[in-house]
């Protein structure tokens, strides 16, 4: 094979789902990984970590063998063993399962270490045909798109690119120098070309932060009480569009009189802002038809979640945003592919009276919580894809507790030994995106992509389609979608979709899906049958992936509004803690290669310098944060860009980068977020113990 540059799709769970082009070295290797220039979203520009992502693919690290672990379970003690006899032994196990405890007792386990929508989603298909327990996904983005449907009645919105033509971007709870480079493509673009303000609104000064026009850092969980600010200075001032309102939105008049009393000094007490910074940033929108608003899902990873996304968005309505090109409000373009993915997923085998167990409540499941197993049988036997849950669930203690029982059999599918590969009773080596074929769509774009395998794998290693394929027939799981390649299945999801064909696609690369410009600006009416923007939801009837209400869903309240649900601090636990991403981890992905981890040093903690003065803390000093679910060691970073009492610790490291091998999310709670359910990471309240500095 020559040397030469291939296109394909970044895997991972991103928004920006970057269109790429790779250097192919030779049949084995590649080289450098840059953004494809033809791409009009992409714009030839991605992040750092997978430009050098030929550090990943060919780390000497990588798992290349299927091995059988020979001593007790997080030993990390394992034998090599053939493909035959690794697979002879899973199907074993979940048979044996499904004989003593029904076929309910085994538990397929994903998520989004990649998004491609043959490899992720193929699981689907052996769950389905055997009637395995299904999965409720919570992780991630629950409370956000809940929030956002919940107005609009629809996960789409403008045209991501239209940000470009903006004169105002606001970039609200997302850091996207480090998590979706190409929205700062486009507003630095809007602010070179048009003179467009950038507004940036997070819980300390990220990246992002430091290149905005308008800077607001306020208190986290606490975004719902600005938003409400905002649009009562829309009212108080004249800028509300009240034509547009009375054609769009549900209820105006009862929203503006439920305002009257959230002033900017009402929000300013609770968000942390000075009454002057709620003022301006109203006042820029009011005056800047063309604001776009860029809304991300840090913000809603809070206990008040869905309602803040629901107030953010709720006022591009009462600006009347939407009219305008480079206007309105934007989370994820979900909602415009309705691609076909029923041969992939085995969506006719489907039995809705299996149960679906919450993802981010594994710590629970695994340890036998009844209501949690909805009474059904515990838990006997997990193939677990794409995640990482022993690192990334919330609840650590309780997750390896539950991984820890001699009686549960594991089988993790994995590039590398992460943490809960090595708690797993068998270890699948798994193949990376360069190395078969696959289909994405881009949340934060407009964009179905093609992945097509470049390079071949290290002997050893298999997908995804190929282990699930092999498993079923060993299960005597029978469905059309086992006998398919994944080119076959690529193509048959885009004829079934009318998208066209995967010959089609080869040759274009991408699928530009953007829908028209009335119907992305809801100028032909909300998704809603009156047409309407809701500012009063009916929240347990809104659209969205859900298991029933859960959560304090009856609490929530009618219109948008500060929600006081979150975890604030106490005498006992003082501070309240975000665990936001690294710039060059995405959440227990790169952590394990040297630039990633160079890069972001170690796990730290950033406090403001006079909490630090005040518990006696310097920096790099070492310091133990304690939640009510455990406690974990870390270094002490000072740090004056965040409000006092709040902490923000990057990550995901790997647990044994901490001190006593307990990671970050030992803290967190998988408390479940109303109306929906989803895990509240950014809503922790904690305690700081001092003690001495690390060397």
């Amino acid at each position: 094979m020559n040397q030469h540059v291939s296109r394909s799709a970044c895997p991972h769970d991103c928004p920006s789902t970057c269109a790429l082009e790779v250097d192919v070295l030779d049949r084995h290797t590649i080289g450098r990984v840059r953004g494809a220039k033809a791409n009009d979203y992409t714009a030839g520009v991605i992040c750092a970590k997978v430009a050098r992502y030929a550090e990943r693919i060919h780390h000497p690290d990588r798992l290349t063998k299927p091995l059988v672990r020979t001593g007790p379970k997080g030993s990390g003690q394992f034998a090599e063993i053939g493909w035959d006899e690794a697979l002879d032994r899973v199907a074993e196990a979940f048979l044996e399962a499904e004989r003593a405890f029904g076929a309910e007792s085994v538990y397929p386990y994903h998520y989004a270490g990649t998004m491609g929508l043959v490899q992720r989603d193929s699981i689907h298909r052996l769950r389905h045909v055997k009637r395995y327990s299904r999965q409720f996904d919570t992780i991630c983005t629950n409370p956000a798109w809940t929030g956002f449907i919940a107005g609009t009645g629809r996960l789409a919105g403008p045209d991501p690119r239209e940000m470009a033509k903006s004169d105002c971007v606001v970039i609200w709870g997302t850091n996207a120098v480090a998590t979706q480079v190409n929205v700062m493509t486009h507003a630095t673009a809007a602010r070179k070309a048009r003179g467009a303000k950038i507004v940036a609104i997070d819980v300390y000064e990220t990246d992002t932060v430091r290149q905005a026009d308008l800077k607001l850092v306020l208190r986290p969980g606490t975004d719902a009480a600005l938003a409400c600010a905002v649009m009562h200075v829309l009212f108080r001032d004249g800028y509300a569009d009240r034509d547009y309102m009375a054609r769009y939105a549900d209820c105006p008049e009862a929203l503006e009189a439920h305002l009257q009393s959230r002033s900017p000094q009402w929000a300013a007490e609770i968000t942390g802002l000075s009454v002057d910074d709620i003022e301006a940033f109203a006042k820029l929108v009011g005056t800047t038809k063309r604001t776009y608003l860029r809304l991300g899902y840090g913000f809603t990873r809070q206990r008040n979640g869905a309602v803040a996304m629901h107030a953010a968005a709720s006022i591009a309505t009462v600006a009347g945003l939407w009219t305008q090109e480079g206007g309105g409000a934007f989370h994820n373009n979900g909602g415009i592919y309705r691609l076909d993915s029923s041969m992939v997923m085995a969506v006719d085998a489907l039995d809705p009276s299996t149960r679906k167990l919450d993802q981010s409540r594994l710590g629970a499941v695994l340890t036998g919580d009844p209501d949690v197993l909805f009474g059904g049988p515990p838990v006997k036997a997990m193939l677990i894809q794409n995640t990482n849950p022993v690192s990334v669930c919330p609840e650590q203690e309780l997750v390896k507790r539950g991984f820890a029982r001699d009686d549960l059999f594991v089988c993790v599918h994995e590039q590398f030994m992460t943490e809960t590969a090595k708690m797993a009773d068998i270890v699948l080596p798994a193949t990376m995106f360069l190395e078969h074929d696959d289909l994405y769509k881009g949340g934060g774009h407009q964009n179905i992509l093609l992945g097509p395998k470049l390079i071949d794998g290290p002997e050893g290693c298999r997908s995804n389609h190929d282990v699930n394929g092999a498993l079923a027939e060993r299960l005597g799981a029978e469905h059309p979608g086992f006998r398919m390649s994944p080119r076959e299945h690529i193509d048959w999801m885009l004829k079934a979709s009318g998208r066209g064909t995967l010959a089609e696609l080869e040759e274009a690369g991408w699928i530009d899906c953007q829908p028209p410009f009335e119907t992305a600006h809801y100028l032909d009416g909300f998704a809603y049958p009156d047409g309407k923007f809701r500012f009063r939801p009916d929240w347990t009837s809104v659209e969205a992936n859900n298991n029933g209400p859960m959560g304090p869903w009856s609490a929530l309240p009618a219109l948008p509004d500060h929600w006081g649900t979150i975890e604030d601090a106490t005498e006992d636990y003082p501070f309240r803690l975000v665990t936001a991403p690294a710039r060059s981890f995405l959440n227990s992905t790169f952590n394990e290669t040297p630039g990633s981890r160079s890069k972001e040093k170690r796990p730290s903690v950033m406090i403001h310098p006079e909490d630090a003065a005040a518990a006696g803390l310097e920096e790099g000093a070492r310091v133990r944060l304690t939640s009510r679910n455990g406690s974990v060691v870390v270094a002490a970073r000072l740090f004056e860009g965040i409000q006092r009492g709040v902490l923000v610790s990057e990550g995901l490291w790997p647990n044994d980068a901490f001190e006593d091998g307990c990671g970050i999310n030992t803290l967190t709670s998988a408390d479940p977020v109303a109306p929906y359910g989803g895990a509240a990471f950014h809503d922790t309240r904690v305690r700081v113990a001092q003690a001495v500095a690390l060397a």
